[in-house]
């Protein structure tokens, strides 16, 4: 590659949430003269970071209009997410900033996540290991235990809310399981005869998966009105993101037995802070997962081979995944 076409600087400004130690940087270590590889960045250090930076990469460090106008060099912000909350997009473009993010990434992993929660749910699995630890296996009259009651996948109906790539590969692994696919209609979309609005659909569903986005329009979409009209066997699944789910809601619709069981991968505050009432041990029949759904070696790498992809993109002059 010609050095004139290469980044004078690039940071990389939360690496330890990408990486173990196990990833290969090699695509991306091309793209620039200079690199910095930051292993997290509280906001001076973000501040004071940008001040020489024409690249930036970041996976969940803000960057509001203010981090933005830290530097006149910027000139390509890549999140090396899917997501795009943590940037501001219209300070971007203001400042003639291109931004880029990474989709399709993780859709193996995620799925292998979505029906990992439900097959420990619908098995019992955590009830039932918490009942070896406390001896009544071993103190059995019976060769088993039938304690909890476990449900099988088959012929049940599984709603997915949001059927992009990631929902649409929920829904073949279900129906390959033998599940029913019923699909909401797109929060704030219009209607469409293959969509169900959500509040017709709630009632009807086994297991309910969540694949939007957050933003105004999917904020609190799953409340305690829409938990109601669950039935009370029924599953949800969250590995969207956090603010999705109303947390309290939930948490109160599970110790109420009014919901059979939620997996939940994703927190609106993270990493969560104290009080939050899904991390309460005593909320029955939930499994709460430290936002890990993506995180395959396989999908990291990915992850990181795609963006050194939307750099030597934006290098060529093509919009590969531009969201500004």
């Amino acid at each position: 590659m010609s050095e004139a076409i290469l980044f004078n600087k690039g940071i990389f400004l939360d690496v330890a949430s990408v990486d173990r130690g196990d990833i290969d940087w090699s695509s991306l270590k091309s793209s620039a003269h200079q690199w910095e590889w930051h292993q997290a960045s509280t906001p001076q250090q973000t501040r004071e970071r940008l001040t020489d930076a024409d690249l930036v990469i970041s996976n969940k460090v803000l960057l509001d209009r203010s981090f933005l106008a830290a530097s006149e060099n910027i000139k390509l912000v890549c999140i090396a997410a899917t997501g795009t909350n943590n940037v501001d997009l219209e300070a971007a473009k203001d400042r003639g900033i291109a931004v880029a993010n990474v989709t399709g990434y993780a859709t193996a992993s995620v799925v292998q996540h979505v029906f990992s929660l439900i097959l420990s749910l619908v098995t019992q699995q955590p009830s039932y290991r918490r009942a070896i630890a406390r001896g009544d296996w071993q103190h059995a009259t019976q060769f088993c235990l039938l304690d909890y009651p476990i449900w099988e996948l088959s012929g049940k109906y599984l709603g997915i809310v949001g059927f992009g790539e990631l929902g649409r590969a929920v829904s073949h692994v279900a129906e390959a399981f033998g599940m029913k696919v019923l699909v909401a209609q797109r929060p704030g979309g219009v209607s469409a005869s293959d969509r169900m609005p959500l509040h017709e659909l709630l009632p009807q569903v086994d297991v309910l998966s969540l694949h939007v986005p957050l933003a105004e329009n999917t904020r609190n979409l799953i409340g305690a009105i829409e938990l109601g009209l669950m039935q009370p066997h029924a599953l949800l699944i969250n590995t969207a993101r956090g603010g999705i789910v109303n947390e309290s809601a939930l948490a109160d619709a599970l110790i109420k037995g009014h919901l059979g069981g939620a997996g939940v991968d994703v927190l609106t505050i993270e990493p969560p802070s104290d009080g939050n009432p899904l991390l309460d041990p005593q909320v029955p029949n939930l499994i709460v997962t430290p936002h890990i759904a993506w995180a395959s070696r396989e999908s990291r790498q990915r992850l990181i081979d795609e963006v050194a992809a939307n750099i030597q993109a934006y290098l060529a002059g093509d919009l590969r995944n531009r969201v500004a």
